[in-house]
Parts: structure tokens; C-alpha cells; sequence
């Protein structure tokens, strides 16, 4: 079972197919252009063990980004050491093979070289070496993959895998002993006719696998559970058995909720419709991103006075608009809500007692679900660094101030986050005279009477505002961009660090940058330096960056992925479908349910029209 099916009405064809010819058991990969048939079985791809491997058309010499179970165990190379590469590895003879071992056919590969410059499928087999240096043929299937503008995206190769009858003796540089001993480890048979299939928990003639004798609800519970989404996705592409059983929503719930969290799946699960729309799926589409999609809705209600420079925040799926900047520079002090939950949403003022003091550039954050957190900003009496706390669910709602101990100096246009439901994190900004800040502070909400903690690094990122804070894999945040102090200057910034609060000695580290200590040059493209933009955090950890303000002629709508939890992080760019806003900033934007991200209004001079709202969907939306 890969990424492109996860149910029976997956496979059908049937009520699921979309009316561009979109088979969508299939998903983002495979499109069945013009409505004909597809060119291979549909059907004997998920039972079959095939190999399955994805490569990336767009980057140089087509580095393999995805491939199956089936491919790691019948090569003995693990993903993770092929995943970057040209998948011309296996017509080496082992991994230290620096040439193309002298059987592989030439002319097959120069015919694969020139279907791929020419966009064409091809079929054929080829010689190919296990990682322990073993021969075995490969009957290769590749298929290129059109985006709407005929451009080829992605090549799709799916692979049968056999013995090859040829005794070349050990691999250079090993004993013969030792290759025997790792061929037998891992030679399976997958001749996709052979009697093994169909249901049986036998994945190669003769061999009895220990996991094999678990019961279907242990090798769920305690085997299952604890792999990703992606690896689950895998698995049941190895056998019908193994299909059938990751086919069950309470183990892809429990998936999910291993994988990202018990808060995240909470979230999920109020999405409207999430329900009808299966854990299984809901986990391919937050993995794939297939069916991310912009949309434009008109909403109800005003927000007046008219007013920038406002911050606005989701709570469930209530967004909530505090302060902003008003004529003649007035600081504003109302709260607004926005109920997306409604038929019908409109902007309603919320009647509050004792509102905090009128601001713009402060930050506001969601902590514990229905509670809202506001930090600093600039108001009537200059720099403030103060904290309410607005409770949604009392009644009427109402705004209470944290007398906190120790507070860091009053700043503005800082950047803010929110750690276990309770801890807020306060990073940078703007002091009094235009001092930009570089420290980071902790204040835990739970506490009778909160002290806010400075957290103790040896080094820290130059000093910046505008930027953004982003929690992921658990207790680890990443910064990036704003505006940062470079020598004498202040500069537009695109680098990326990462602090781990659950080490004892915490410390921020560079992951992508171009001058900070230790910072990598990862591949792909990276987004332009900004400021005051959006950032996503997914579940799985990866974090979406667009909108803000962009340094050159560059488009601030285009989005782009990286995922700080891989060895070499990695930017990608990601192409979303629909029309998507002109102009999208931090202060303005919030993510409502995990799965959408709500930019409000659509800027005409210093003014928001904020009866306009542009969706960015990660999900399919079922009602």
C-alpha cells in the first residue's frame, strides 16, 4: 500500500475519480491523462511487491526522492542511503563500486537515458547488484509525469526483481564467507506470480519470519504504531496480508498520534469532516501535501475602525483579531472574532472587560486550546512588556493580566510561540531607540505566580525583528528570517536555526545559512531573505515559509518546505493549485485546525479588507 491508495473506494475508479481524469487512489502521483487507461495493472500494484521508486525530474540528474519497502529489502539498501542519488547505483557491483559493472548492458542504458531526455516510458531489463554485490535482474517500468503545463515532473519506476543465474564470485574487498552470509540475509523471491501472494503471511518461499507468528492486534499495537506514516504506507505494499491490515483507521489513528503527537491528532480530529475523511487519508494528504490548495472566501461582518498592523490568532476554529494601528497612528485595544465553524462566517466584536492596553506589533499566540496569549507591542506610552491571558470559553470572554516576575525589556515586532499548551517563548524584536534584541525568554502560564526564564545559550543568532518561531518534533522551535544586524547593517535574512528544549543545555544551532557558524549549504532552492512572513509548522515537523516581506523582484505567494528533522536539510518548493494572495503576513495569518492556514484580507495601501480571507487548504474538504 504506497501513497497513491488507501481504501477500497481508492481502487474502484468509480465515485472517487475525479472530472479531469484524475484517479485518486493513485493520488499525486500518477494521473490518467485524457481518461484512458493507465499503463500498468492498477489494480496488482498494491498486493504485487513490486519496487516502487519516485525520482525529481526538476533537479539535476533525477535524484530518487521516495522508494517502498519491496525496493529497500530486495536491494539491502535502506532508504536513507539511496534517497538524493541517481538510481544508476544498482548497475554497481556493492556499495564501493565506483564503475558500471562490464554485464550491464549498455545499449539498455543508453535506450533509458534517452526515453528520460525524451519524456517517453520505457520497459526493458536490466542487470542490477544487490548492496552486498549479488546479481538479480530487474524487469524496469518508467513512466514520466506531466504537470498541466506538459512538463515533465516526476519519474515513476516500478520494478520486478529476480535472481539472475550468474556466479561472479565475492565482491572485491570481501571474503566469500561474508558475501554468502549477507546474500542469504537478504535475497527474497518476488516473482509477483509466485504461490507466496494472495493473502498468505509467507513473504519467500522457505523462510519463517519471527514477526510472522504475532497476532494481527500485537504486530498493530506494538510493532505497526510506531512507524510513520510513510513507512506504514510501505508496508502494506509488501503482501495482501500486510495490506488488509494497515487498511484499519484505529491503527493509522494511533499512527498519528505516535508520529505527531497527542495535541496535533486533538487538533486534527476537530477538523470539520475529519471523520469522513479517514485517518489513512488524512495522513497521506499531510504527508504528500496532494490536495493543498489556495481559495478565496468573502466572510461577513467589519472590523471598524479600519486599522494595520493588527495580530490575529486561531483558537480551534475561531480566529481572533486583537489591537492594530489605527488613524494617526492611535493604538487600538478591541478584540474581534471570526467563527469558521458557522454556515455563514461574519466578524463579530467581542464585548470584553478590562481589555489590555491599545497596541500594534505585539504577538499572539494559542496556548491550552481555547486560551490566548498577548505579548509586548508599542502603544500610547511607548514599549510594553506585559502578558494577558483571554480566556474564549468563559462568559462573557475576557482578558486577565499575568503578573509575572522578572519580565525581559519592553520590544515590539518580536516573534512569539507556544510549548506544551502552557509555556510561552518570547525571541528578539525591537528595544527602545531601534536596538534590535537577540535573547529568548520562557514563561510558564501554568505556574501560580509565572517567572519568565531566559534561556541560557553560549551563542545566539544576530539580533533580528520580524522573524518567525516554529515548534516541531516535540519540544524543538525553529527561527526564521526577519530582519537581521549584519556588521554596521540591517539585512533581509533567509537563514534557519533550531534550538532542542529538551536537552539539558540547550543551545541554537545554524542549519541553513550562508556565514553563521556551522551552517550547512543544503540543496534545492532556498527562499529569498524576508521578514514579518508566515510560517506553517506540519505535523511531522516540516515547516512551510511563504508571504512577507521579500527581498528583490521575487514573488512573496510562492511556498516553500523544509524539513529541519532530516540529516541534510533540505528547501523545497512546493506548487499549490488556485489563486493565492498578493500578500500574506505573519501578524495577519493563523492556522486553524492543523490543516489551514487563513491569511486575512487583501492589503489596499495601510488598510486591511478584511471581509476577504485566501485559504490555504492542506487538506481535502469534506462536510
Amino acid at each position: 500500500m504506497e501513497w497513491d491508495s488507501d481504501s477500497e473506494s481508492d481502487l474502484s475508479g468509480g465515485e472517487e475519480e475525479g472530472e479531469e481524469g484524475e484517479i485518486e487512489g493513485l493520488g499525486f502521483l500518477l494521473r490518467n491523462r485524457g481518461g484512458g487507461q493507465l499503463p500498468f495493472p492498477v489494480d496488482k500494484l498494491q498486493p504485487a511487491p513490486y519496487g516502487f521508486v519516485v525520482a525529481d525530474a526538476f533537479e539535476p540528474d533525477h535524484p530518487l526522492i521516495y522508494v517502498n519497502s519491496v525496493f529497500e529489502m530486495a536491494t539491502g539498501y535502506r532508504a536513507e542511503e539511496v534517497l538524493g542519488r541517481n538510481c544508476r547505483f544498482l548497475q554497481c557491483r556493492g556499495p564501493f563500486a565506483k564503475r558500471r559493472h562490464p554485464l550491464v548492458d549498455s545499449a539498455i542504458v543508453a535506450n533509458i537515458r534517452k526515453c528520460l531526455m525524451e519524456g517517453i516510458e520505457f520497459h526493458g531489463e536490466l542487470l542490477n547488484f544487490r548492496k552486498d554485490g549479488s546479481p538479480l535482474m530487474s524487469k524496469l517500468h518508467l513512466m514520466p509525469i506531466f504537470d498541466d503545463d506538459e512538463i515533465v515532473t516526476h519519474i515513476i519506476g516500478i520494478q520486478v526483481f529476480m535472481d539472475a543465474n550468474l556466479d561472479l564470485g565475492p565482491v572485491p574487498g570481501s571474503s566469500a564467507k561474508e558475501s554468502e552470509r549477507i546474500s542469504d540475509r537478504s535475497r527474497f523471491n518476488f516473482s509477483p506470480d509466485g504461490d507466496d501472494m494472495g493473502g498468505t503471511r509467507n513473504m519467500s518461499r522457505g523462510v519463517n519470519y519471527g514477526i510472522m507468528q504475532l497476532s494481527d492486534e500485537v504486530l498493530a499495537l506494538k510493532v505497526l504504531s510506531r512507524l510513520t506514516p510513510r513507512d506504514i504506507a510501505s508496508v502494506g505494499s509488501v503482501c495482501q496480508w500486510l495490506y488488509e491490515l494497515t487498511k484499519n483507521e484505529d491503527l493509522w489513528k494511533l499512527v498519528c498520534q505516535n508520529a505527531w503527537g497527542a495535541e496535533t491528532t486533538r487538533v486534527l480530529e476537530s477538523v470539520p469532516g475529519a471523520k469522513r475523511l479517514r485517518w489513512s487519508r488524512l495522513a497521506r494528504e499531510l504527508t504528500t501535501l496532494e490536495a493543498a490548495a489556495w481559495r478565496k472566501v468573502t466572510v461577513g461582518g467589519a472590523v471598524e475602525p479600519s486599522r494595520c498592523n493588527f495580530s490575529a490568532c486561531a483558537a480551534g476554529n475561531r480566529v481572533v483579531l486583537f489591537g492594530g494601528e489605527g488613524v494617526n497612528m492611535q493604538p487600538m485595544n478591541d478584540t474581534f472574532m471570526l467563527d469558521l465553524n458557522s454556515t455563514n462566517p461574519e466578524w463579530q466584536h467581542v464585548k470584553v472587560s478590562s481589555p489590555p492596553p491599545g497596541r500594534w506589533g505585539h504577538s499572539l499566540s494559542c496556548v491550552n486550546g481555547s486560551h490566548l496569549v498577548l505579548f509586548g507591542g508599542c502603544g500610547r506610552q511607548g514599549l510594553m512588556n506585559d502578558v494577558f491571558v483571554l480566556d474564549l470559553d468563559a462568559k462573557p470572554p475576557a482578558w486577565h493580566e499575568i503578573l509575572s516576575l522578572a519580565p525581559p525589556l519592553p520590544r515590539s515586532w518580536h516573534s512569539s510561540c507556544t510549548l506544551d499548551g502552557t509555556k510561552l517563548i518570547v525571541s528578539g524584536g525591537c528595544a527602545d531607540s531601534g536596538v534590535l534584541l537577540s535573547d529568548t525568554f520562557l514563561l510558564d502560564l501554568s505556574m501560580d505566580k509565572p517567572v519568565w526564564r531566559e534561556i541560557p545559550v553560549s551563542w545566539s543568532p544576530p539580533s533580528r525583528l520580524g522573524h518567525t518561531l516554529s515548534v516541531y518534533d516535540g519540544r524543538k522551535i525553529l527561527m526564521f528570517g526577519g530582519l537581521a544586524k549584519s556588521g554596521p547593517m540591517r539585512l533581509r535574512s533567509s537563514d534557519v536555526f533550531t534550538m532542542d528544549l529538551s536537552e539539558e543545555d540547550a543551545g541554537w544551532r545554524c542549519i541553513t545559512g550562508s556565514s553563521m557558524p556551522g551552517a550547512g549549504n543544503p540543496g534545492g532552492t532556498a527562499p529569498p531573505p524576508r521578514l514579518d512572513h508566515v510560517a506553517v509548522s506540519l505535523p511531522g515537523g516540516r515547516i512551510l515559509i511563504f508571504g512577507g516581506s521579500v527581498a528583490g523582484l521575487h514573488s512573496a505567494s510562492q511556498v516553500y518546505i523544509l524539513d529541519p528533522t532530516e540529516d541534510k536539510p533540505t528547501w523545497r518548493i512546493l506548487n499549490i493549485p488556485g489563486k493565492p494572495p498578493r500578500f500574506a503576513w505573519g501578524h495577519s495569518t493563523c492556522i486553524v485546525g492543523g490543516t489551514r492556514a487563513i491569511v486575512l484580507g487583501s492589503q489596499t495601501g495601510e488598510e486591511w479588507m478584511l471581509s476577504e480571507i485566501h485559504e490555504l487548504s492542506l487538506a481535502s474538504s469534506v462536510s
